[in-house]
């Protein structure tokens, strides 16, 4: 199938691409944690919730031609999350998704994916205007949103919630690439 971005992007670090089945280990990693999906999906996930969620972003990229990619950590060949883009029906708009294996965090490997994803968005899907949805008191992904140029849009009623919906700037991911 003809895919409307890359099925592969690598970083310094990382080696984003789609998954397959022998991710599941680090991809059920996340969504067996308890912090991990405290703001996402909001309860740990059985083995078998693991695998329909790997198996719909797998999904995704034949239904929208994008989707998310298994990030995997090139020195360890080890999937430490999942970073992309993502569109499903209850999202208000196409979305750059971050989601790390807790053991993963706070290393700069979210900022440093998402920012390829970001960059390659502008030159395959320019069409799409990206935003990133974030519960109120995920105040690391708020981090992550504003250190990557994104700005709080506004506040939308999301879950039965109030989430933050942060607006990507396209020109600001323009002007680093310039920079270089």
């Amino acid at each position: 199938m003809d895919f409307r971005i890359p099925e592969q992007l690598q970083t310094e670090r990382l080696f984003l691409r789609i998954f397959c089945k022998d991710d599941f280990p680090a991809i059920h990693e996340y969504y067996a944690d308890s912090v991990c999906i405290k703001y996402t999906i909001g309860r740990v996930l059985e083995k078998h919730e693991s695998w329909r969620e790997m198996a719909i972003r797998t999904g995704h990229w034949l239904l929208h031609g994008y989707g998310p990619y298994a990030v995997e950590e090139k020195t360890r060949n080890k999937v430490i999350g999942i970073v992309g883009l993502w569109n499903p029906p209850e999202w208000p708009e196409p979305e750059v998704t971050w989601h790390l294996v807790q053991k993963y965090q706070g290393k700069g490997y979210a900022k440093e994916a998402a920012q390829a994803v970001l960059t390659m968005a502008c030159n395959y899907v320019p069409e799409l205007d990206l935003i990133s949805l974030i519960h109120p008191k995920n105040t690391p992904s708020i981090k992550l949103a504003e250190a990557l140029g994104a700005h709080r849009e506004k506040d939308i009623g999301f879950r039965n919630e109030t989430w933050y919906l942060y607006r990507h700037k396209r020109n600001i991911i323009h002007r680093e690439e310039e920079k270089q």
